[in-house]
């Protein structure tokens, strides 16, 4: 049969729903007297989702049963077995070679990534290997896919103008470039994307050959590689062939048509003027240049449709309002028909979350009508998630296409985390994660496994143990643990044996550290780990990477596990089935082409996101990519601008964006400000739906709590008391109400740092080991703290910061000690305890230290890491423990100890003028410098005791809050006060 004369090219404009349309038009030109024509005829589309969209559409136009024509996907992974079960005779010469499976191409490309950087000297773990591989082979099938030979690498001459690190990163691309060839010989394989491209231009060739006698259509496809447009321009040239494009924009005038490019190389200088990548037409624009087809000759779809349409005005102001930029000006003089939006609303909101939650609200508005669709498209993930969470407070799931990431999903999050707590050796915080994690030892032994992690959680609060399962077992003796919880920790920590004997050696091959993660995973969910749509995934995912890596790099070390995990999990999708309303849709760029909707919502408007920013290519430069012929890393903003302008052909359309991103103002995508700029005063705000987000969680009114005064009945009241309590209770009677009457304790973080506090205690227990074990002999007392420091239980900041400080700061008590010697003062007893009854209750109290002076009296003495409390403090009767310890002596309340308190010393380990350490008093003999005498010290202590007792512990004073605030600087339980609800308000 002869070839026709003019190609088969049609458009569907932006403002018709496509797939209906697309249907529409090919049933009207079937033989209706044949019920087999439209089974025997073939449409090829860009993607699965097409095949799906254009399915349901069939379904929607039949009212009935109706024989499908063959859908195949361009863009399926597995195109050589759908064309070859759709297309070839059983007579077709055999396909080409099989392609390189995806993980063994990265694993060998990493393989050699890593080969070839240890040879330069600049070596990079597994897991960077992995990553890099990734854009290596993403920047191989970029010059696959256009039909440029890797060779002509060779041929690039670098000026002097090319950056250094460009130099270096295409010597290696050579390198690989060169070994790959070699590797993909010995597996009898081909890349997936040379394979692609065979198998289209072998379909083009035999259909050139021996045209079908059925239709076929190749619609809404965008791709611009070579392979695509020779198939396309194939097609077009068929007795019953059409392509059919979406959204081409055949009223656009021609100059700034042709100002999109490419253009021609200048005769004279030979440069290309720079085409305008991203523009919305520029993809189709080159796409009909590689096809051979002149613009004039594509036509306007047949028949109308009975989807969701939109006026055809809007497919005019959509292409005003994206016009290239050099072509803006006339937006001053169209006429208001050409600037119209009608049906189109945007939505400004504060935060992303209440976008999230405005969108969720037109969603759920949408269901209310009968029949009436929606869909959200966004490229912002983490918006799709929360507009799903947020209508589920409505009980509505909803679908999205997208998926989510394999690495955000419960397997693939455990995964994570056995190979981090491994990296860690089981630090507190990674070791938890992983023992809390949901998928953790299910089903009725749950509750029992929460109880031991809960213990542990408790047990680990504080400074971080001595690391591995080993220092967590020591640490839980050391703080004399429950048996039960020993028990329970010795059964969980077996679990994990193997994956610590695993990294506990050293660099070795990827596979068995695999083997072990998963057995691991195994061992500590069971079957849960590898159930549900997204645990088969991981299993899957898990026997392919363990196949494949004896092919990566020979070995690897165990802290890049998990880095490796997180780079392949990542690019692993997911998509869960939630089973909503099938009238609701959520949707990314990909999968919302071809899709219609009554109402299509345009989520998350901002630069960076809608567009995305192009990230740049780590191995080609952009003159080096222009050089060759590459796709600009614009073009991706150009495939951005087409499916807004698509997005934006539905019967209504919001458009929304957040003024904030995170904790930073956001910039408004560079879409938002051009519909603004142009439609102007005619821009339609969804007023409506930014007011019901306002209100919906905005409460009716505000009343703020009153400043706490509980006053509880004398029997509640504590009768014992602490001297370091005392401050407490006089200047925040409620945080002593808080801890004393209620039981209300702080915890400490789970692996904290070393706070003054946690100093404090390792400063007094060097002290107290001293004193207990060698008696006092000061020349013991330097060896005692580097034995502390020496302990592996010993946080690595303190060992590494606060060493020097503490060991000069020792030196310095030794000297005073033996000073204090020589003048006939001796110490007399060191951390010890006593009390007495005074007013009605016990006075506890914990010495230092108390020395016995030359004339006889004892000196009290209390070490402080930090700076002394203050002579005012003293005078206002705040910190007045010395004073109570004083008290506590001179009463006789501390075993062995009796006398007259004749000295009341503060030994700081803190820093004055130029040296560590030094002594202060908040007193003096003779009163001089505003202070307090000495002699009066501990009467005035016990006067304020006892008056303080009379009001909150013997009297019915209320336990008011920060009742003096200057003096309550901790703030533990602020939020048991709701603090900032009543602190500065006017009573």
């Amino acid at each position: 049969m002869a070839e026709p004369r003019s190609p088969r090219i049609y458009t569907i404009p932006a403002h018709r729903s496509f797939a209906d349309a697309l249907v529409a038009g090919l049933m009207r030109g079937i033989d209706r007297a044949d019920p087999t024509a439209l089974a025997r005829g073939l449409i090829l589309l860009p993607n699965n989702r097409g095949v799906r969209a254009v399915t349901d559409a069939f379904v929607r136009a039949s009212g009935g049963a109706l024989l499908l024509p063959r859908l195949v996907a361009l863009g399926d992974p597995d195109l050589g077995e759908a064309v070859g079960v759709a297309l070839d005779p059983v007579d077709a010469p055999s396909p080409p070679l099989p392609a390189v499976a995806p993980f063994r191409r990265r694993m060998i490309l990493a393989r050699l990534i890593a080969e070839e950087r240890a040879r330069t000297g600049r070596s990079v773990d597994a897991g960077e290997a992995v990553r890099l591989a990734g854009e290596l082979a993403r920047t191989l099938d970029q010059l696959l896919v256009e039909d440029v030979p890797p060779a002509r690498l060779r041929d690039i001459e670098l000026g002097p103008e090319l950056a250094v690190h460009w130099e270096r990163s295409l010597d290696l691309f050579r390198v690989v470039l060169d070994r790959w060839p070699a590797e993909l010989a010995a597996l009898g394989r081909i890349d997936a994307a040379a394979r692609r491209g065979a198998l289209l231009d072998r379909l083009a060739e035999r259909w050139r050959a021996d045209p079908p006698q059925t239709f076929v259509c190749a619609a809404a496809i965008t791709d611009t590689a070579p392979a695509v447009a020779r198939l396309l321009r194939c097609v077009a040239r068929l007795p019953r062939g059409q392509v059919v494009f979406a959204g081409l924009d055949t009223a656009m005038p021609d100059t700034e048509w042709d100002a999109l490019g490419p253009h021609t190389p200048d005769p004279v200088t030979g440069r290309r003027r720079r085409s305008i990548e991203t523009h919305p037409q520029y993809q189709g624009k080159l796409l009909l240049d590689r096809i051979g087809v002149a613009r004039t000759e594509v036509r306007g779809w047949r028949g109308a449709s009975d989807g969701p349409d939109a006026p055809p005005a809007r497919a005019r102001a959509i292409a005003n309002a994206l016009a290239p930029a050099e072509f803006t000006a006339r937006w001053t003089d169209l006429r208001a028909e050409d600037r119209r939006l009608a049906g189109v609303s945007v939505a400004e909101f504060a935060t992303p979350a209440d976008e999230a939650q405005g969108i969720a609200l037109a969603l759920r508005e949408a269901l209310e009508v009968p029949g009436r669709t929606a869909a959200l498209v966004t490229p912002d993930r983490g918006l799709a998630n929360r507009v799903a969470a947020h209508l589920g407070r409505w009980g509505i799931a909803i679908d999205d296409s997208a998926g989510r990431p394999l690495a955000l999903l419960p397997p693939g999050t455990l995964l994570l985390d056995i190979a981090e707590a491994a990296a860690q050796r089981f630090a507190p915080l990674a070791l938890l994660a992983l023992l809390k994690h949901p998928l953790v030892t299910g089903g009725g032994e749950r509750l029992a496994w929460l109880d031991g992690v809960r213990w542990l959680d408790r047990a680990l609060r504080g400074p971080r143990p001595s690391p591995g399962l080993a220092g967590v077992s020591a640490h839980l003796e050391d703080a004399r643990a429950p048996e039960a919880l020993r028990d329970w920790w010795r059964t969980a920590a077996a679990l994990l044996v193997p994956v610590e004997a695993m990294a506990a050696t050293g660099p070795q091959p990827l596979a068995p550290m695999i083997a072990v993660l998963r057995e691991t995973a195994d061992a500590l969910c069971g079957d849960a780990i590898w159930s549900g749509v997204a645990g088969r995934e991981a299993s899957a995912f898990l026997a392919d990477l363990e196949a494949e890596a004896p092919a990566g790099p020979y070995s690897a070390e165990p802290e890049g596990l998990a880095p490796l995990l997180r780079t392949l999990l990542d690019e692993t999708a997911v998509r869960v089935q939630r089973g909503g309303p099938p009238r609701l849709a959520i949707y990314g760029l990909i999968e919302a082409r071809l899709q219609a909707a009554d109402l299509v919502v345009l989520g998350g408007l901002n630069e960076g996101t809608w567009p995305n920013a192009p990230a740049p290519d780590p191995w080609l430069a952009p003159r080096i990519r222009d050089v060759l012929g590459l796709p600009g890393l614009e073009r991706r903003i150009g495939a951005a601008a087409h499916d807004f302008a698509q997005g934006l052909g539905a019967p209504q359309v919001m458009v929304t964006r957040a003024r904030r991103s995170g904790t930073s103002p956001a910039i408004a995508s560079r879409f938002w400000l051009r519909l603004a700029a142009m439609a102007g005063d005619r821009f339609e705000r969804a007023t409506m739906i930014e007011g019901w987000t306002r209100t919906l969680d905005d409460p009716p009114g505000h009343a703020p709590a009153d400043r706490p005064a509980p006053v509880p009945p004398a029997a509640s009241r504590p009768t014992a008391i602490s001297v370091t309590e005392v401050d407490r209770l006089k200047a925040d009677p409620y945080a002593f109400y808080a801890r004393r009457v209620l039981r209300l304790m702080p915890l400490d973080p789970v692996d904290a740092d070393p706070s003054a506090a946690w100093r404090g205690v390792a400063v007094h227990d060097i002290l107290e080991q001293w004193w207990a074990k060698d008696a006092c002999a000061v020349d013991k007392l330097a060896d005692r703290a580097r034995a502390m420091l020496a302990d592996e239980r010993t946080h690595p900041m303190m060992r590494a910061l606060w060493q020097p400080r503490l060991m000069e700061a020792i030196d310095w008590i030794a000297a005073r000690l033996t000073q204090d010697a020589q003048d006939g003062r001796s110490v007399l007893s060191a951390e010890g305890k006593g009390k007495i009854e005074i007013a009605g209750v016990t006075l506890s109290g914990r010495y230092d230290r108390i020395d016995r002076l030359a004339d006889g009296g004892i000196g009290i003495v209390d070490y402080k890491t930090g700076k002394p409390p203050s002579a005012t403090a003293v005078r206002a009767g705040f910190s007045l423990q010395l004073g109570l310890l004083g008290l506590i002596a001179e009463r006789g309340g501390f075993p062995g100890i009796a006398g007259t308190a004749a000295a009341y010393e503060y030994w700081s380990l803190a820093k004055k003028k130029e040296a560590f350490g030094y002594v202060d008093s908040p007193v003096d003999p003779t009163g001089a410098r505003d202070k307090i005498r000495t002699a009066d010290f501990a009467g005035i202590a016990a006067a304020n005791f006892v008056a303080a007792v009379g009001k909150w512990l013997t009297g019915s004073e209320p336990f008011t809050a920060k009742l003096v605030p200057e003096y309550a600087p901790y703030a533990e339980y602020d939020q048991l006060m709701r603090r900032d609800e009543w602190y500065g308000r006017e009573r």
